[in-house]
């Protein structure tokens, strides 16, 4: 079997895997919406044009780069990635798995989001932009898949993982137009933002849906740009700093 055919086989298993554990499958997509309904709540209904793509955003990131770096690095902890190497299965072929199956949840987080915004709240799907939708999804999910699994190689331990995960992640959320509009941010604090690959994810997700500076801009091709080096830069590191084995 060839090595393509034996990660598409690995992304199977994987979906296999996430959906015979209802309840992690269930608060997977439950926690997004949750995070929308409440809010909704606090800011008014009139908020859920903003936070219907804002949410997106959130889904997309904990898919990849929260699920990717956690659970790869209880996997190495208990030797399961250790194990593969000694199966005919490629390392490759087993990250291709796990990078596809986050990859999926996160495409399938936006379209439920999308239609909770649409049906709860009124929000109108942008289906004028769908073609740059995806590309923007597509690149955002590969990118920071690789961001996660060069942060796996750095983290010391699966005790380590969600502590120093969400360290580097929530901040970075909170400014990045994800939980509030950065419009009235300091002029310091919106340039740090600028330089992460969050803010113009969420950026460009919002300019679908006539907010923001990418409004009505078409393809935003200086977001997807940033985007992509950064995954570029993810890709490098994780061949860096990728382990296989437990530290000792």
């Amino acid at each position: 079997m060839s090595g393509a055919a034996l990660a598409l086989r690995q992304i199977g298993y994987e979906n296999r895997a996430f959906w015979r554990n209802p309840p992690a499958a269930f608060f997977t997509f439950a926690f997004p919406l949750l995070f929308m309904v409440i809010f909704n709540v606090l800011f008014g209904a009139d908020a859920a044009r903003f936070f219907t793509p804002a949410i997106m955003v959130f889904g997309v990131v904990t898919a990849t780069y929260t699920n990717l770096a956690m659970t790869v690095t209880i996997a190495r902890d208990e030797g399961i990635l250790k194990r593969l190497r000694g199966t005919p299965l490629p390392g490759w072929a087993y990250l291709v798995g796990r990078i596809g199956h986050a990859i999926l949840i996160a495409l399938l987080l936006v379209v439920i989001v999308g239609a909770f915004g649409a049906l709860a709240y009124g929000v109108d799907v942008p289906w004028v932009h769908l073609a740059a939708i995806v590309l923007v999804l597509a690149v955002a999910a590969a990118a920071f898949s690789a961001l996660g699994l060069a942060l796996s190689g750095l983290i010391p331990n699966a005790d380590a993982a969600p502590a120093i995960v969400n360290a580097t992640i929530l901040p970075v959320l909170f400014i990045s137009n994800v939980f509030f509009q950065m419009d009235n941010a300091p002029d310091w604090l919106d340039a740090v933002s600028h330089v992460l690959p969050t803010r113009h994810f969420a950026d460009a997700m919002l300019g679908f849906y006539g907010l923001g500076d990418t409004a009505g801009a078409g393809v935003p091709w200086l977001e997807i740009g940033v985007i992509a080096l950064w995954g570029v830069m993810g890709v490098v590191a994780a061949m860096r700093f990728f382990r296989w084995e437990p530290r000792r």
